[in-house]
């Protein structure tokens, strides 16, 4: 009797979960073939560089600049008046009036960072984060705000980041994925999986969802418990199954795809466990990022999470807030925001003197970002409406300089005016740091080579001015 490989894993109770399943199978419904073939292995980069490794710190929801890091002293001299800029920026119910911070600015550190009251922690690693007050972006919504930030696009349809370096490089253990995403696990934020698509590049770069809570990694091990030995003889004799398939398929890219990502998943069945184990670390590591207290602990949870993927040689990790838009502060303010920086800040720098004091920092970029910031006028008297045109991100490790902050907005904070940076600039400038020049990072789609970032008219630059290893290409 003929045993097919589908009958073998429905009847194994391996059960591979979902980079075994929906995505991975998906590989083999016309994904592009890729110039270097579709492979996880190490891949060399351009030219030297500082960083080997991304954590992406994903603030959905849109953080007001001028209530965290960009203070506006104007705002407080004319707090009330109306703005003296254009219609777009009118709120019908407010009359443009300026609203000033209703949060306390304190200057930290030998750089002289601007930082409110709601980051009692960043306040005090400044010196070791690049802050690029300049952003800007071109939208106002929310999710194509967030597909801008990720992809260079405002619509769906193109790689995020994560993908594209994860095709770019690999990863450096091959027992794990090279992109893994860690989010609340009581929901997703708007945009879903979208946020770490794989799109037209082979669903093996596609972020991987693990969890903080219960099993890492839903339905990666057997249902049921299988005697002493069993699992290791499955993962052998379907290991098997698999080399005679592929030599008798010779230049089956797909198959080659979903045989690799189905290997994979059983391989993760020993590593992911061991590096997910957060019971591992000593007792003052957890109290550093949180974990000890609810209001910090899921997403301090998810830092040290982060910390522990890359220091196994993952090369990609996506840290999301709470679900919906946290930082999304219509109304209110000076109450709401304070409950989502606390969430938030302990963990991210936990995460920056961590990887600092193991000296991983130097070779890992921390990027801390939203999609977009708020305006400099009231809305509905508390609040601060979205705003496309400046917002702060900020950096740390990975060759970026530290304790520097970068560009300007207006008096007002509405606009980026000195320094401005896009986001494809600033996507470039990440992957420079990892050694790669986006416009060499390519795919063919569509009757075109894709790139990570030059997808404008004008393309997209390194921002040299943000790192202390700029190479010339």
């Amino acid at each position: 009797m003929n045993t097919t490989r589908r009958a073998v894993l429905e009847s194994s109770c391996l059960g591979f979960g979902q980079i075994a399943l929906a995505g991975l199978l998906g590989a083999s419904r016309g994904r592009a073939a890729s110039q270097r073939g579709d492979s996880l292995r190490p891949q060399p980069a351009h030219f030297p560089a500082p960083a080997r490794a991304v954590i992406q710190l994903v603030q959905n929801g849109g953080p007001s600049q001028m209530d965290l890091f960009d203070p506006k002293p104007e705002l407080a001299h004319r707090a009330g008046q109306p703005h003296p800029d254009g219609v777009e920026i009118h709120q019908p119910d407010n009359k443009n009036a300026l609203l000033p911070s209703p949060l306390k600015f304190r200057r930290y550190g030998e750089s002289g960072m601007d930082v409110s009251e709601a980051l009692p922690h960043v306040s005090t690693i400044v010196d070791d984060l690049c802050f690029v007050r300049s952003m800007h972006t071109e939208h106002n919504n929310h999710l194509e705000g967030l597909n801008m930030l990720l992809t260079c696009k405002i619509f769906p349809g193109r790689p995020v980041m994560g993908a594209w370096i994860s095709y770019a490089l690999g990863t450096e253990n091959q027992n794990l994925p090279a992109y893994v995403v860690l989010r609340d696990p009581d929901g997703y934020t708007i945009g879903g999986k979208q946020l770490w698509a794989n799109a037209y590049l082979p669903a093996l770069y596609q972020g991987v969802e693990f969890s903080t809570r219960g099993a890492p990694i839903q339905h990666l091990q057997p249902a049921r418990q299988l005697p002493p030995g069993a699992q290791r003889e499955n993962l052998a004799f379907l290991q098997g199954l698999n080399t005679k398939h592929r030599l008798d398929r010779p230049g089956e890219s797909e198959l080659e795809t979903r045989i690799q990502n189905f290997e994979l998943a059983a391989r993760m069945q020993m590593e992911a466990p061991r590096v997910l184990d957060l019971s591992q670390e000593t007792a003052g590591t957890r109290t550093m990022y949180g974990l000890d207290r609810p209001a910090t602990a899921k997403y301090g949870a998810r830092c040290l999470m982060a910390r522990r993927l890359v220091e196994s040689g993952v090369r990609f990790v996506q840290v999301l807030t709470s679900p919906g838009q946290p930082w999304d502060h219509h109304s209110n303010i000076r109450n709401q925001m304070p409950k989502i920086a606390t969430e938030t800040d302990q963990g991210a720098t936990a995460l920056i003197k961590d990887l600092k004091q193991r000296g991983m920092l130097d070779q890992t970029i921390v990027m801390w970002a939203g999609e977009f910031g708020r305006l400099p006028t009231t809305q509905q008297g508390t609040g601060r409406d979205h705003n496309r045109n400046a917002f702060t991100i900020w950096f740390a490790g990975g060759g970026f300089h530290r304790g520097l902050i970068y560009g300007e907005t207006d008096p007002f904070g509405y606009r980026s005016v000195v320094n401005r940076v896009s986001v494809p600039d600033m996507i470039a400038t990440v992957m420079h740091q990892l050694g790669l020049d986006h416009r060499r990072v390519r795919y063919p789609y569509g009757g075109r080579q894709e790139t990570p970032a030059d997808v404008t008219v004008t393309g997209a630059e390194v921002v040299g001015d943000l790192v202390n290893n700029r190479v010339y290409v």
